[in-house]
């Protein structure tokens, strides 16, 4: 698999991604509605109306939008600060504190108060105060609202508390986790405080250096209250989008580029070399020659069980090696970024109509089995900036020292 060229560091590809990255920004402000939140897009890019406001889309494109604003992008800014009035606004719970899972014309839909989507608050917020717009006092907010999921027994983050804060359900998920470290680097960024560094290593430890370890290098998911793994976790719905049964390669990957931003403010060569790890378990176990791409999920042996290849999937992918590359310097790194690159371009992007396809069978159709349209571009606007800027706690960083 060596290769003769480093596709990666090429200035003709270097613009190709500062092109793309351009053209997902415009994909995204289709995305923003008049109230500030932002809308789950149809395969045109155009708003669904059959889906309620998700709190984990407006985060994101109010993420992705500061990073726009970071790039210089005009008009970024201010539909990114519109985003951060809706979570201080329609998404707040004013009664209960935190932050709802979704809205419909104002009104709450789903009231349970998430680990996952309010990682993304915070992110959204640290994000936004790295790119000078009006984020303070949501970034206050925030990072008490992901505190009050912290379990400091376990070095974790709970899951989902119901409305009032005050029953917690009995599941502990590696998915909140995982972007929890991010949130939580990406807070340590914007605000210096060193304690946020302190959690995600924490969580890092216990779910990667620790169990992931002991699981040969896959990530186990799910856990019950008592922060066992739950192996047989959702079992009949293995396509689940956010706790499918088994294992998910893309969290693997996900995973090994965090640890990868963790280090740069926790060096560690334990980080690295489950870095490594994460990675090479991953394409093993989720990448096929003969129809390139990379599985869903696969069983605790490997075995891919769903066989549909998700557009974050491929994104995380690109993102590792990209990351990877520069740490290890490694070859191997190189030559699987630009297969990850050539897939995305030759399946993935939609040159046609916009955006990345979220979604394709084996076969490289269109699916829907999971997802449908194109709900949103974070993924895949980090996948583009990740191989162009300095390595960073946070991504947000990265792009403001590129900026530099």
């Amino acid at each position: 698999m060596a290769s003769t060229r480093r596709l990666r560091t090429s200035e003709e590809h270097l613009a190709v991604l500062a092109e793309e990255t351009t053209r997902l920004l415009e994909w995204t402000r289709a995305s923003a509605m008049p109230d500030g939140t932002f809308a789950w897009l149809d395969d045109d890019g155009h708003p669904d109306p059959r889906r309620p406001r998700e709190l984990w889309i407006t985060t994101r494109m109010t993420h992705v939008l500061g990073l726009g604003a970071l790039l210089g992008r005009e008009g970024d800014a201010p539909l990114a600060e519109a985003g951060l009035a809706a979570l201080r606004g329609v998404f707040a719970d004013d009664g209960f504190g935190g932050w709802y899972g979704s809205v419909r014309d104002g009104v709450p839909v789903d009231t349970a108060k998430r680990a996952y989507g309010h990682a993304f608050v915070l992110l959204a917020a640290s994000t936004a105060h790295v790119a000078g717009l009006d984020a303070d006092p949501l970034l206050t907010e925030s990072a008490q609202g992901l505190l009050r999921f912290w379990d400091d027994g376990a070095g974790a983050l709970v899951d989902v508390w119901d409305r009032r804060f005050t029953h917690l359900e009995a599941y502990r998920g590696a998915n909140a986790n995982m972007h929890g470290v991010e949130a939580m680097l990406a807070a340590a960024d914007a605000t210096g405080d060193a304690e946020w560094v302190d959690r995600a290593a924490s969580v890092a430890d216990r779910l990667v250096l620790d169990e992931a370890r002991t699981h040969g290098w896959r990530v186990p998911e799910h856990h019950d209250e008592h922060w066992r793994v739950v192996r047989d976790y959702n079992a009949d719905r293995t396509d689940d989008p956010f706790r499918p049964y088994g294992t998910t390669p893309g969290h693997g990957l996900e995973w090994a580029r965090l640890l990868m931003h963790l280090n740069t403010r926790r060096p560690d060569s334990r980080y690295v070399d489950a870095a490594r790890h994460l990675f090479a378990t991953a394409v093993a176990d989720a990448w096929s020659d003969e129809r390139p791409g990379l599985a869903y999920t696969t069983d605790w042996d490997g075995t891919p069980l769903v066989r549909e290849r998700f557009h974050w999937v491929l994104c995380e992918a690109i993102g590792a090696a990209a990351v990877l590359a520069d740490v290890t310097g490694e070859e191997t790194y190189d030559d699987w970024y630009e297969r990850f690159w050539t897939l995305a371009q030759q399946r993935f992007v939609d040159h046609r109509r916009g955006g990345w396809v979220h979604e394709l069978d084996e076969d490289g159709r269109v699916s829907r089995r999971t997802w449908s349209g194109k709900p949103d571009t974070y993924h895949a606007v980090q996948a583009c900036l990740l191989p162009r800027i300095p390595l960073t706690a946070s991504v947000a960083s990265g792009v403001a020292a590129l900026r530099r």
